[in-house]
């Protein structure tokens, strides 16, 4: 039986170049800031405050980058929130600094890649695929939006006649190409930087669940077999987060998400299938997204299921989809198959906030996290720092808490799904 505290089955696991083995904590220790959670965001912080000269502490309850962190798509997507909500609750300045931060989150996992020599399969080239020409319409109306905006990467429009030099499948008409954008091994990604920020003198501690946290001058954070006095905390358990802070339960909805892996495809199948090899994602509310590995598999994700309980079998259920988009598979062997829950906010934003004068959060990344959550580490490190711009932006917009914790949120938000789905089919 798999222990529950290490990486599940996954192909990322079974490919992890940086195998982490930090101890677990004992004793008391003493640190500028403490935080809990060793996915994207808790990373990103603590690397981000030990470049500053902070002594920093990492609690993470099972491995780094357990959770959605080491489970994801690996597609590198920049835009950081909807501006568009954000010009509509907070105003035009504030949408101007999120359009910013859209654009800089992207450059943040491709600095930290550069700069620490990060080992992540890192390749750029981002499709977003159409299968109905009103989806071409609304990848046209963006592309013309960004580019207005003096967007600093290529973009690329293509045809159902140029279709055939980008993917192998009669499924789509066309799409949009951003040529910054990309996709990426996560788990060696989240590993790779907490290597630096542990050579850079962070203190980082696995298998060490958070049992209590007592609020105070100094924060209080307790494992079973520890604590931590910090002078500021950060909480960046996101998903996995539960009622380690109950002011913060509640406040997002965990929702699965699901990808299989192939066998290797070899050179020639996987370049007939997607010549180009990069990451492809549909419009769709139900969305599909699938890209090549380094070892020429085919991973393919979507089915993010709102109702809270997994599927019998994760293969039989993307199977059909896959070959939905490639008949070409027929046969073909799936060696792996995983989920873990994403974090819904209701509103599709982030959240970010405060509890009492010394402990900041941010989460609710709605499965739209690499580079969001690498933002979000820098952010959380800023207002420690005292640089508070992004944070009091983000900080500004209100969430909503629903009623009845997971037995009735998850199936609330099924049935929101389900609307907006049906909306697509009619």
């Amino acid at each position: 039986m798999q222990d529950p505290q290490e990486h599940t089955s996954s192909y990322y696991a079974a490919t992890h170049k940086y195998g982490t083995r930090y101890p677990s904590l004992k004793g008391e220790r003493r640190a500028d800031v403490a935080v809990v959670g060793g996915g994207f965001t808790g990373v990103s912080a603590a690397l981000h405050l030990v470049e500053r000269g902070y002594d920093v502490t990492l609690l993470e309850a099972n491995r780094i980058a357990w959770g959605a962190s080491g489970r994801n798509g690996g597609q590198l997507i920049d835009g950081f929130v909807n501006n568009d909500k954000i010009k509509k609750r907070l105003g035009s300045s504030a949408a101007e600094v999120t359009r910013r931060m859209g654009i800089e989150c992207r450059d943040i996992v491709v600095e930290r890649i550069e700069h620490y020599s990060i080992d992540c399969d890192l390749k750029f080239g981002f499709f977003d695929v159409a299968m109905r020409e009103s989806e071409m319409n609304d990848l046209r109306d963006y592309a013309d939006e960004l580019q207005r905006k003096n967007y600093p990467h290529k973009l690329q429009l293509v045809s159902a006649v140029e279709l055939p030099e980008f993917i192998a499948s009669k499924h789509y008409i066309g799409g949009c190409i951003n040529y910054g954008n990309g996709h990426l091994h996560p788990l060696n990604l989240c590993a790779g930087e907490a290597r630096a920020a542990a050579k850079l003198g962070a203190n980082i501690f696995e298998q060490s669940p958070v049992t209590c946290i007592k609020h105070g001058v100094r924060p209080v954070i307790e494992t079973a077999s520890g604590s931590v006095v910090a002078d500021k905390l950060i909480l960046a358990g996101n998903a996995y987060l539960g009622r380690t802070e109950p002011r913060l339960h509640g406040m997002v909805i965990p929702a699965g998400s699901y990808i299989i892996g192939t066998e290797p495809l070899g050179d020639s199948l996987a370049s007939e299938l997607l010549p180009a090899d990069m990451a492809y994602c549909e419009q769709t509310v139900g969305l599909n997204y699938f890209r090549l590995t380094a070892d020429k598999r085919l991973l393919f994700g979507g089915m993010c299921n709102y109702s809270g309980r997994d599927p019998k079998s994760i293969t039989a259920a993307l199977r059909p989809k896959m070959l939905k988009i490639f008949p070409q598979l027929y046969g073909v062997r799936i060696d792996y198959e995983w989920g873990g829950n994403v974090a819904i906010s209701v509103n599709r934003i982030p959240q970010f906030g405060r509890i009492r004068s010394n402990t900041y959060y941010a989460q609710g990344y709605s499965g739209h996290g690499v580079a969001p959550t690498h933002l979000a580490g820098k952010i959380l490190s800023d207002v420690v720092a005292g640089e508070s711009e992004q944070f009091d932006v983000m900080s500004k917009v209100k969430h909503w808490r629903l009623p009845g914790g997971k037995w009735f949120a998850n199936p609330a938000l099924a049935l929101g799904m389900l609307y907006f789905r049906l909306k697509e089919l009619l």
